[in-house]
């Protein structure tokens, strides 16, 4: 939209947020390295707005907050007035908009708190690399207890980012928004926000107890007598969350930052035709072709309206909130694993034996026990096989993963409709990689799968 129609909407929301009895004013940081970090002001017309962001983002000491001083980026959250439709520009009457020149936050006609969340990801990921040069990413990641090996898994939604970095015998750094900076990895946030669909104690204990006084409940339905949530309630949608601080997860790593560089990358996809091995180990070009295609399914759950598996291309894991050009972020992150020597695995936590409907999502025992040999480094040692037209390194073995499981070809009994679903996928993959075929190096190009 051109800048007019943003002071418009900034005009419209900052009149609504003066008619209010109360106004919430929330400061705080994104980013926990203070080389790094920016000052972020909300102010909002619902506690909850306010109440939310205080979780989301770093809350400052008491000394912090006394010298705060200007803010880098201001969000005026006028989520309960709609925009004006007849605004040039303007096709609805919701709104969110985000003006770099300003670095302000305009937000009319929503009030789904999470797009303060991903407005503030978005500036980050512009500011990183363009002021700092650094490196923003949509990712969790966790640190080893023992040997303090650092460990950043990419992911959409419902592909396991925040189930699988909170692991028992590692410290989470974050579960969703990092920067891998010259001197380690830090968290942008300072807080998590959970899927609570079919929470329970004993499949995921620390989000189950992260959930107490002073988190948020989204879309959970609870008995009014009791005050006890139903996380197996649907009925108001299946993408329920559940927004807390981070030091509320008893293995957090406080400050959430490492000065150290990564040991292993994972990127986690959700493959809905079944086909991708539940664990292959990429090349450094390979890596780069994945990070671009950002391949995964969109499962339900994760959107309004999705009720079965549809297989999605985002790039760089976080098309929606990058704002350079998807190249830049590639370019860096190669850069990055070749000089720190990172190893990158592609695991797969989607269908097994089957495409959706035939086969069974892979058990999460199997991705956990994957992830931890990847940790141990047993993997790295493993025996690897060659996977056909995609051409990836698939191990041959995995202590506690049957072999059928490893190798998808051996999964099916209907050994041509495999062959089928592989050659649909890889055409899809082709089809998605042409945005950037021209931005790349021949050898990226050349890294994705290979129809004859």
């Amino acid at each position: 939209m051109d800048e007019h129609t943003f002071e418009i909407n900034r005009e419209r929301a900052i009149d609504y947020l003066n008619t209010r009895d109360n106004v919430y004013v929330f400061d705080g940081y994104a980013g926990w390295d203070p080389k790094y970090r920016i000052k972020v002001r909300v102010i909002c017309a619902r506690a909850y707005h306010a109440l939310f962001m205080n979780n989301m983002l770093i809350r400052p000491t008491e000394e912090e907050l006394a010298s705060f001083g200007e803010p880098d980026f201001i969000i005026y959250n006028a989520g309960q007035f709609p925009a004006n439709r007849f605004t040039k520009g303007m096709s609805s009457t919701t709104s969110v908009e985000i003006n770099f020149k300003r670095m302000e936050m305009v937000i009319l006609g929503t009030e789904y708190a999470g797009e303060m969340k991903k407005g503030v990801f978005s500036v980050m990921h512009y500011l990183q690399p363009v002021k700092f040069g650094q490196l923003s990413l949509h990712s969790s990641a966790n640190v080893g207890m023992e040997k303090g090996d650092v460990t950043l898994f990419f992911g959409l939604s419902g592909t396991g980012k925040t189930t699988l970095s909170a692991d028992p015998h590692r410290l989470l750094i974050g579960d969703d928004e990092h920067v891998w900076s010259d001197t380690g990895v830090f968290n942008i946030e300072g807080g998590c926000y959970a899927k609570c669909i079919n929470l329970s104690r004993e499949k995921e204990p620390e989000i189950f107890n992260a959930i107490r006084f002073g988190s948020i409940l989204e879309n959970v339905v609870y008995s009014p007598a009791s005050r006890t949530p139903d996380y197996d309630d649907v009925s108001i949608t299946e993408n329920t969350r559940c927004a807390y601080p981070i030091e509320y997860i008893p293995n957090a790593q406080i400050p959430c930052m490492v000065d150290r560089q990564p040991s292993n990358i994972i990127m986690l996809t959700c493959d809905a035709f079944g086909v991708l091995p539940p664990v292959s180990k990429l090349t450094a070009d390979q890596a780069s072709y994945h990070f671009l295609a950002g391949y995964t399914s969109k499962t339900p759950g994760t959107e309004d309206g999705v009720l079965e598996p549809i297989p999605t291309f985002s790039t760089c894991y976080s098309a929606p909130f990058i704002v350079l050009h998807p190249g830049r972020y590639a370019e860096m992150l190669a850069d990055r694993m070749s000089k720190h020597n990172v190893s990158c695995w592609l695991i797969n936590t989607g269908w097994t034996g089957g495409k959706f409907g035939t086969g069974k999502r892979c058990p999460l025992a199997y991705t956990r026990r994957i992830v931890d040999a990847v940790h141990s480094g047993e993997l790295l040692n493993a025996e690897f096989e060659n996977f056909g037209t995609f051409g990836l390194q698939i191990p041959t073995a995995v202590e506690g993963v049957p072999r059928d499981v490893l190798n998808p070809q051996l999964a099916w009994s209907d050994k041509e409709a495999f062959e089928r679903e592989v050659r649909k996928l890889a055409g899809m993959f082709q089809k998605a990689f042409r945005l950037y075929e021209g931005d790349v190096q021949e050898s990226v190009r050349a890294a994705g799968p290979k129809l004859d």
